[in-house]
């Protein structure tokens, strides 16, 4: 019959490999999530660059041009500075903007989904909010109080 201490170091022999195993699973888990994210951040840098032939709309001095031809659904939403129109902003972004804009007060993700005219259920309440979200975060709109946004004044320019 096999000794207490001998069971407990066979379990502890076991125990330590394993970990040993995870450390190096958990490492290259991570070698790869840091390749996401730099290729994401990379691919994002691309993307607000004005590609050829694209006519960049004059912003502040010192800062990257915004694109204004060229704008398409899933496109970087541009953080937001003067003289920069709405027309810079993908189609459902400037749909948000304008809702807001429209309305002339504060208003919730349920209430901008319904504005819409999508339907008020989870998936698309929160689709919208991580969209106005993005918009607040950009300057674009501001969250006055949790959940509530509405647009600035003097930020929504033309198309």
């Amino acid at each position: 019959m096999p000794s207490v201490m001998g069971l407990l170091e066979e379990r502890e022999r076991a125990a330590r490999q394993r970990v040993e195993v995870l450390r190096a699973e958990l490492q290259e888990a991570e070698a790869v999530w840091e390749r996401f994210v730099i290729a994401r951040q990379t691919v994002a840098e691309v993307l607000a660059e004005p590609a050829a032939g694209e006519a960049p709309l004059a912003g502040v001095a010192g800062e990257r041009p915004a694109r204004v031809a060229g704008v398409v659904p899933g496109s970087v939403v541009p953080t937001w500075r003067e003289g920069l129109v709405l027309g810079s902003l993908a189609p459902d972004y400037q749909r948000l903007v304008e809702v807001l804009a429209g309305s002339g007060q504060e208003m919730d993700c349920r209430q901008l989904a319904a504005a819409l005219g999508l339907e008020v259920v989870a998936a698309k309440v929160e689709g919208v909010r991580s969209k106005v979200k993005r918009l607040a975060a950009r300057g674009w709109l501001t969250e006055g109080r949790p959940g509530m946004f509405s647009v600035l004044a003097g930020r929504v320019v033309g198309s």
